[in-house]
């Protein structure tokens, strides 16, 4: 099913206003789900997801590398699937493996990404250290193959696992600044997007760093941005202080949820009521 055809059924009680969204392809307000990772996806379960929510995903995200443990085949189908829903379909953070198997191997993943019909890739480092311009190499690599590189920037080495907070506490925190000069390199090379790592913000920490997202925010704008936000209370904070149109990145069951936050239906105490869009 087509997003044109899905975008022509007439939402339930559409008589009743909610917060107005712009549709596809969007540039505020995006949400990206992750795929298969704590729970396999095959195509049956994603077509439910999409047929029912579609018009609310922008994005999907192969997490942990899951793919590379899928036949091609059924990797293909769910990549085929979301873009009938023009949905546009993400590697997640794994290129990080990738590069420890040296040049040769980043080139043919490059190229086998192509090939399966990813859109975005997104060049991640959390557990690994390289020269910035050896990552700006690779955003270029990936813009030569016809796709959108998606760096990953965050403050905490080690991000992106099961880490415990104790862990990534006894290894510390990068400088904001830092993440912040970061972004702003890979945006003038033309990155997709920036994403934002939770680990060492609002996640796997004793107190939440909400100065970050702030900063972040402030140095390239909010649409430059998107943040990890897989856990309710997480999401419903970036709603309350930034508005229906943060691009945020949760679980693909947690679409429903956090759609009802934009469209201002639904909330929490601290939200009833208070997400509100102008379009006047």
């Amino acid at each position: 099913m087509s997003q044109r055809r899905a975008g022509s059924d007439e939402r339930a009680v559409s008589f009743l206003k909610v917060n107005a969204r712009p549709p596809k392809p969007r540039t505020r307000g995006m949400t990206e789900i992750r795929g298969p990772y704590y729970t396999p996806m095959g195509t049956r379960y994603l077509q439910d997801v999409l047929e029912t929510m579609g018009a609310y995903v922008d994005s999907l995200k192969f997490a942990g590398g899951s793919f590379a443990l899928m036949p091609r085949r059924a990797v293909k189908a769910l990549i085929d699937l979301c873009h009938e829903h023009d949905v546009l379909v993400s590697t997640g953070g794994f290129i990080e493996y990738v590069l420890t198997q040296g040049s040769d191997a980043v080139a043919r993943y490059i190229d086998e990404c192509k090939t399966l019909g990813f859109d975005i890739v997104e060049v991640s480092s959390g557990f690994i250290t390289i020269p910035t311009d050896d990552w700006l190499r690779l955003v270029e690599k990936v813009h030569e193959a016809g796709l959108k590189a998606k760096p990953e920037v965050g403050i905490q080495f080690g991000a992106g696992g099961a880490t415990s907070a104790e862990e990534l506490e006894a290894e510390g925190t990068r400088d904001v600044g830092w993440a912040i000069s970061q972004a702003k390199r890979f945006l003038e090379a033309g990155a997709y997007m920036i994403m934002i790592e939770s680990e060492g913000i609002t996640e796997n920490v004793k107190a939440w760093r909400t100065d970050v997202p702030a900063k972040m925010i402030d140095a390239v704008g909010l649409e430059r941005v998107m943040f990890e936000a897989a856990d309710p209370e997480v999401f419903a904070w970036y709603i309350k202080n930034y508005g229906a149109e943060v691009n945020l990145f949760v679980d693909h069951s947690q679409i429903v949820q956090l759609e009802c936050l934009r469209s201002g239906i639904w909330g929490t105490k601290s939200l009833w009521g208070r997400v509100l869009t102008y379009k006047g």
